[in-house]
């Protein structure tokens, strides 16, 4: 069967038990910055923000007034940005917020020395300036530059106080969001534990509670199934030299434990590439995932990372460009087995990550286990006619046409218990080469 690949995730997951098929993820309270990205539709050449993404925001976080939305969509205007042109400089006033449609932009800062350094990428659906709807006043505090041609849209501050001015409830909403912004937090947005230390003499010391989410999530195992049916004279005859039943159930499981892996990676409920937190999200700086890149992700996942996950084009692409600068990783060994590494961190093939059509993938680092508040996988173990943990096979009886039926049932499910357990390198572009 050459549909059997080295299924790292599996194997590196901690898999914990889900009592009753639920697992309860408890998470200190916090204020929703609204991080997202927007999406845009377009009519040929003219784009335009769909109006509820626009909640995206962090001012207009939670807000549901789809006519004041619209509104506020149809006063972005549109401009095309060339490769290299400047769309903000830094120290000029902010007075428009901008939204990426379309392309990749480098946020410029300028160092202590005066030398220029990419603080940060954006790309298709992010956002910059929208501080300014809710805090007028301030000057960039870097230089917005075009690294392809980019399709921008943006709301001048005035376009944005005028609507204000005729709506009571955004006038309500960004009260709302100063109100927020205004409580205790950590960097995190959890609300602040207060606590006194190096203090002299006997203080008043602070009384503190700590804030739990009060609609924690709650994951569900989810079920990957099939029937395996096996005709009772291949099974009655046919066992020498080997169990026919034995070796079909054994590939039918193979196959089911694909797909397992296939749903941790995409399922859009609770896979990986779903459940990163948006803000552990970045782009490549270049295309091709380079050593910057890489470090980039690690600074997203530094507490304890774990563990690179990669479609093996993405990790040849790697190589290419390590090569390239003259950099060769050292290996790791995991479990037995040599496998490349980048800062000491293992770097896992998974195809299950996809290549879109353009040869775009992601690479995911994750890090594991329910003591380090990482990613963990879910399952439950006791059920009946379990076969292996989390996987059962029922006999189902034998129908009038001799034909023996088996059940088989695998239950799964993967959690990510804190958001700074899990970044993505999107955009990878992967080169030449066949699938």
């Amino acid at each position: 069967m050459q549909g059997i690949t080295s299924r790292w995730l599996l194997r590196i997951l901690p898999w914990v038990q889900a009592a009753g098929g639920a697992y309860r993820v408890n998470r200190r309270l916090s204020y929703t910055q609204g991080s997202g990205r927007l999406i845009f539709s377009n009519v040929g050449d003219e784009v335009r923000v769909v109006p509820p993404t626009l909640a995206e925001l962090p001012v207009l976080k939670g807000y549901e007034d789809r006519e004041v939305l619209t509104a506020l969509a149809d006063r972005f205007q549109q401009q095309q940005v060339s490769a290299g042109e400047s769309i903000v400089e830094a120290g000029s006033p902010i007075d428009a917020v901008y939204l990426i449609a379309h392309g990749k932009i480098n946020k410029i800062t300028t160092g202590k020395y005066g030398d220029q350094t990419v603080a940060g990428v954006l790309a298709d659906g992010n956002h910059f300036g929208d501080q300014a709807l809710a805090d007028t006043g301030g000057n960039w505090d870097f230089t917005a530059k075009a690294v392809t041609r980019c399709i921008v849209l943006s709301l001048p501050l005035s376009a944005f106080e005028e609507l204000a001015n005729q709506s009571e409830s955004l006038r309500g909403q960004v009260v709302l969001y100063q109100a927020s912004a205004a409580v205790d937090q950590n960097p995190h947005g959890e609300v602040a534990i207060d606590m006194a230390a190096g203090h002299e003499g006997e203080p008043e010391l602070p009384g503190t509670f700590v804030d739990y989410e009060l609609s924690p999530r709650e994951y569900e195992l989810s079920v990957a199934q099939t029937v395996l049916q096996v005709h009772s004279r291949v099974a009655d005859l046919y066992n020498q030299p080997m169990n026919q039943t034995e070796q079909q159930l054994r590939l039918t499981i193979e196959a089911l434990r694909e797909r397992q892996e296939h749903e941790l990676v995409n399922n859009p409920d609770f896979g990986l590439l779903h459940n990163a937190d948006l803000r552990q999200r970045i782009h490549t700086r270049s295309g091709p995932p380079t050593p910057d890149d890489m470090d980039e992700l690690l600074s997203k996942v530094w507490k304890d990372p774990s563990y690179f996950l990669a479609h093996p084009q993405a990790i040849a692409a790697f190589g290419r460009e390590c090569n390239q600068r003259g950099i060769y990783p050292t290996s790791v060994d995991v479990n037995g087995h040599m496998v490349p590494a980048w800062r000491g961190i293992p770097i896992l093939p998974c195809n299950k990550i996809p290549l879109n059509g353009h040869r775009v993938s992601s690479i995911l680092l994750l890090r594991t286990g329910e003591q380090n508040q990482g990613v963990v996988g879910l399952h439950q173990t006791g059920i009946p006619d379990e076969y292996q943990p989390g996987l059962s096979v029922r006999f189902m009886g034998i129908n009038e046409k001799a034909v023996i039926s088996y059940l088989v049932s695998a239950y799964y499910s993967a959690a990510v218990l804190v958001p700074d357990a899990l970044g993505v390198l999107e955009n990878v572009e992967l080169g030449l080469g066949g699938d």
